[in-house]
């Protein structure tokens, strides 16, 4: 594994991160015997940032890396979110009301709940899971600000905020790291987002750099399940889902002419944007961890970042990354 610091911390962490969400949410049926193997390979491999939040799962997740977290504390960077709720039954991807809570009151509440279901006393790195429309930026970040003075904090990050929200609330505190969703399908981010931080010294993280899957060539759209949201989203549907296995099946051709898989010829494609980059693929499984780690072994050219972008050029009807219940949390 190769390491990289996080934004002007000193901290080394891992250039490719894991993703924990789909141990305990989303993607189907958890399996946390599986899981847990996968963590400790993390470790074993040199992954050593590991994102969650204490919506995945209701909770659970924070519980699950726990199991692992505790014993090897010195070895793990945590980040976790806060900021999602829900109303009723159900979780944030299936069945739940959910919202957007930001504020401090909860903030108070939430940082506490995680830290004891992480069995931890500090948390590494603290996202506000989303903006919130009704709260203004500078009062979550000041009230976050408050955790890292009282030792129950290390650094501060956002997810899927705007410009605007960023450089408000720099000026408030130092934040570390910015995550949004980033990949060969979804580049909303590099109009303005990506060049900001960098230019503001942020490290930028993406979630999903493969595509929730698609990329892969992997996925069996077929098999997704009730429980899995993704059946839901358009990119796995109709002329959308045509396209983008048209796709794919274009982008593992290259992948195989590069001797690597098509997720780890995605994930080198992440990388090569920008050195401010870590990404954070999921997974549950030992296998697939293992494979998306083999990217730090993959150089790609100037040449071959024309052809992919010639790939993807090729197959244009990629389809919206989230359906309207979801997109409605994503700040424009």
């Amino acid at each position: 594994m190769k390491y990289k610091e996080l934004a002007n911390t000193g901290e080394k962490l891992s250039v490719i991160g894991l993703g924990c969400m789909g141990m305990s949410a989303a993607y189907g049926t958890a399996d946390d015997v599986e899981s847990v193997a996968t963590l400790n390979y993390a470790l074993d491999l040199g992954i050593n940032f590991w994102d969650t939040a204490d919506i995945y799962g209701n909770g659970t997740n924070e519980e699950l890396i726990s199991k692992v977290l505790v014993p090897n504390r010195d070895k793990i960077f945590i980040a976790t979110k806060f900021g999602f709720r829900i109303r009723g039954n159900g979780d944030v991807f299936v069945g739940g009301e959910t919202y957007v809570d930001a504020s401090p009151k909860w903030m108070k509440e939430a940082v506490e709940k995680s830290l004891k279901r992480l069995k931890i006393e500090t948390i590494d790195l603290y996202y506000a899971h989303r903006v919130d429309p009704n709260v203004p930026i500078e009062e979550t970040v000041g009230a976050m600000s408050e955790l890292v003075k009282e030792g129950k904090v290390r650094y501060l990050g956002l997810s899927e905020a705007t410009p605007d929200d960023l450089k408000r609330a720099c000026a408030v505190h130092p934040i570390a790291a910015l995550q949004s969703e980033y990949s060969l399908l979804t580049r909303d981010v590099e109009k303005e987002i990506l060049p900001l931080t960098k230019a503001l010294g942020i490290t930028f993280v993406p979630f999903s750099p493969l595509s929730r899957g698609l990329i892969t060539n992997k996925l069996d759209v077929s098999s997704l399940t009730s429980n899995d949201f993704r059946a839901n989203l358009p990119r796995y549907q109709g002329e959308h889902l045509d396209n983008n296995q048209k796709l794919t099946a274009a982008f593992a051709e290259y992948a195989e002419s590069k001797s690597c898989t098509p997720a780890q010829l995605a994930i080198a494609w992440v990388m090569a944007q920008s050195d401010n980059i870590i990404p954070i693929p999921g997974t549950k499984r030992r296998k697939y961890l293992e494979e998306n780690a083999g990217a730090v072994e993959v150089t790609l050219t100037a040449k071959d970042l024309e052809n992919i972008e010639a790939i993807v050029r090729m197959f244009p009807n990629i389809g919206p990354r989230y359906s309207a219940r979801e997109n409605k949390f994503v700040k424009k």
